[in-house]
């Protein structure tokens, strides 16, 4: 490789991992750490090929709005090296940034595995992200080949011959858009049914099926500590920020989550996470790694998933609580239920009891579960969990990972106290693309401060009870953003809402709710007054302020942009949802 083409120097010295910690003297997690199951201590492209090596007849199904694909991890693994190879053939080498922006298609998955095994840094890109988030991304990342849709592929060319330009980006890859299967859907073994040239793409830009008539690329052996991938986070709060992981943290994920599926021999998994999100990579790597049957919902649509669980034996999935709402609303209204489906891990948003509950009636063992994208997975519920577990706390630590809970004053707190959560474990990221983040992203002593606020109760459940800046402060007390949520959602007219702090001149603050009701309801200020009286709430925990609205701002992972309605609430405006306050 070149050595303007080296990687850049942050990615170059990642962090050191949690190993190299000196435990002995620092304070101890709340709960004890158990052992992860065991995982070979190779790179990824070791461990993706022992998977399709191991299970090459797992089934992998491809849904999207043209129809179904159906294929082998054995064939998609081929497809994989033949692409590693096209990449090595033009120059991409081991540590080369290779972005990727597509939707949870077959070229997806075969492009995951195709840059990990080719050594590269892997780094998918949310698929609705628009060209300034993926400008400020490129940019940052030093991206030096982006894969993506044709249509998108000359706003990257546009950029690139700008005056402040993309100057580390020396590749377009096309793939072109929405390309139809084949009437049969046979296994995808050779590259004859392979994406169509890109006829509308920049003359200077490589078409994704040139890639495929390369040679395959045996896998490329990189140092575990080596940064394998770096994920944008969402951007709830501002602007995204870059999350880099090394083989070791993410095979650590890997490993951690087959607890997750212990004892389910028919396991067949529907995957709604989209791609560049950690959740849909981690998704994506158990399948390749562990060969877990995955059904990839290219865009989310109820009544399809729910096709797709009766035709494909589906027992369990995942996902925020608007997918999990969304299903079991339809459901209702198909009238066949939701058959197999068993086993529902619900998280990247604050999840409401009632919809554990709810999903209980209806037959699937829903749970919560925490994480981030510096740690992926800190704790889960599970299946086996009894109910008021499941519906009310957010699961054991999982596997490998430790906790703590602080006081303001950065102090220990015990069992069942309430405080700030910092974590640490082998999953744990290796700090941050823009290296000055870290700075507070750590302890002192290098626990992973992860805004959140929870306790630990005796039997070791983590429930997260609110964030440390999600808090509405009312007259000098402090009002819990999640609690208002929960209590609101025991309505039967409400279907999602959030709690935010408007200012107010006379309290500091306000509880302000905007919530999307069910089909047909109605709901003004006084209904939810008296449904917070009749809860017995305090006052200064009741809704002050109500905002009916169509849908709610969201991350393309689901959760709620509350940034988006607390600026629109300190700016004196209406949020830019359709909206009516209720009655004052």
């Amino acid at each position: 490789m070149h050595p303007e083409h080296a990687r850049p120097a942050h990615l170059a010295e990642p962090a050191a991992t949690v190993e190299a910690l000196p435990p002995a003297s620092s304070p101890r997690s709340l709960t004890p750490v158990r052992p992860l199951p065991e995982i070979a201590p190779l790179p990824l492209a070791a461990l993706l090929h022992l998977g399709a090596t191991d299970h090459p007849d797992t089934r992998l199904v491809f849904r999207s709005p043209v129809g179904t694909l159906t294929t082998d991890l054995g064939s998609l693994y081929a497809r994989a090296a033949r692409v590693a190879g096209g990449l090595a053939a033009r120059g991409i080498g081991p540590a080369d940034v290779v972005a990727l922006q597509l939707t949870s298609r077959v070229h997806s998955a075969i492009a995951h595995a195709a840059v990990l095994l080719r050594g590269a840094v892997l780094l998918p890109i949310v698929p609705i992200y628009g060209i300034r988030e993926v400008a400020f991304i490129l940019r940052q990342s030093g991206a030096s080949t982006i894969i993506l849709p044709e249509q998108r592929a000359a706003q990257i060319a546009e950029l690139r011959g700008a005056p402040d330009g993309l100057p580390a980006l020396r590749h377009i890859v096309t793939v072109a858009d929405s390309p139809a299967p084949p009437a049969a859907t046979p296994s995808i073994a050779t590259p004859s049914i392979a994406t169509a040239p890109a006829d509308n793409a920049p003359a200077d830009t490589v078409p994704w099926e040139e890639l495929e008539l390369a040679p395959p690329l045996a896998p490329c052996a990189r140092p575990l500590d080596d940064v394998a991938v770096l994920v944008y986070t969402s951007g709830t709060t501002a602007a995204p920020k870059g999350v880099t992981h090394t083989h070791r943290s993410v095979a650590a994920e890997v490993a951690s989550l087959r607890s997750l599926r212990a004892g389910q021999p028919d396991f067949g998994y529907l995957d709604l996470f989209p791609p560049g999100h950690i959740a849909g990579l981690s998704v994506l790597l158990r399948t390749l790694v562990d060969g877990l049957p995955t059904v990839f919902l290219e865009r989310f649509d109820a009544a399809e998933a729910i096709e797709l669980v009766h035709a494909h034996r589906v027992t369990a999935s995942a996902g925020v609580p608007f997918h999990l709402t969304a299903l079991l609303d339809a459901a209702q209204r198909d009238g066949r239920g939701l058959g197999p489906l068993r086993d529902f891990l619900v998280g990247g948003a604050s999840v409401s009891p009632t919809l554990v509950e709810r999903a209980e009636r209806a037959g699937v063992r829903a749970y919560r579960a925490y994480g981030s994208s510096e740690h992926p997975t800190i704790s889960s519920g599970s299946a086996a969990d009894p109910l008021d577990r499941r519906a009310a706390t957010d699961g054991r630590v999982l596997p490998g990972s430790e906790v703590r809970i602080l006081d303001p004053a950065g102090h220990d707190l015990g069992l069942g106290e309430e405080g700030e959560i910092v974590t640490r474990g082998p999953e744990q990221f290796a700090g941050y693309r823009d290296p000055a983040l870290d700075a507070t992203a750590f302890t002192a002593d290098g626990w992973l401060r992860t805004g959140d606020i929870g306790r630990v109760d005796a039997d070791g459940y983590l429930t997260i009870t609110d964030r440390i800046k999600d808090i509405i402060v009312r007259n000098g007390e402090n009002v819990s953003s999640k609690e208002v949520e929960d209590l609101l959602m025991t309505h039967p007219a409400v279907a999602e809402a959030a709690a935010v702090a408007e200012p107010d001149d006379r309290t500091g603050e306000r509880v302000c709710v905007f919530v999307l009701p069910r089909p047909g309801s109605v709901l003004d200020l006084d209904e939810v007054r008296a449904h917070f009286a009749a809860a017995g709430a305090a006052k200064q925990k009741t809704p002050e302020r109500l905002v009916i609205v169509a849908d709610l701002p969201r991350t393309a992972a689901g959760k709620v942009r509350k940034h988006e309605l607390r600026a629109d609430l300190h700016a004196g405006g209406a949020h830019h949802l359709p909206a009516t306050d209720g009655p004052s």
